[in-house]
């Protein structure tokens, strides 16, 4: 069974048992999270897809742990105004192992 979900803002192909590095989610290691918003689920003999969303699908997880990115870094200038500012970011994520496709 396959499915895409639709969380912080992307999609996400998925199917049981598979490892999936998500934007920061609220919870703890070790307990579930359900993605209610699936736009597609199907195999080799069925196909659903939403319009947007499929009601009654649910595809859940469980939270393996939470860490920080690889920094990215920018720069902001200006010209004939001296101003020059580095700036850089660490995008915390969430990873998730998929347990169930409902």
């Amino acid at each position: 069974m396959l499915a895409i979900i639709k969380t912080g803002g992307k999609q996400y192909k998925v199917k049981v048992g598979d490892k999936v590095k998500i934007e920061k989610l609220a919870g703890e290691v070790g307990s579930t999270v359900n993605f209610s918003e699936v736009l597609f689920m199907g195999d080799e003999k069925e196909i659903k897809v939403g319009t947007p969303f499929l009601k009654e699908a649910k595809v859940e997880g469980k939270i393996l742990r939470t860490e920080q990115g690889d920094k990215v870094t920018g720069i902001k200038f200006k010209a004939k105004k001296r101003y020059k500012v580095k700036f850089g970011h660490r995008q915390i994520f969430t990873e998730v192992e998929i347990t169930k496709i409902a």
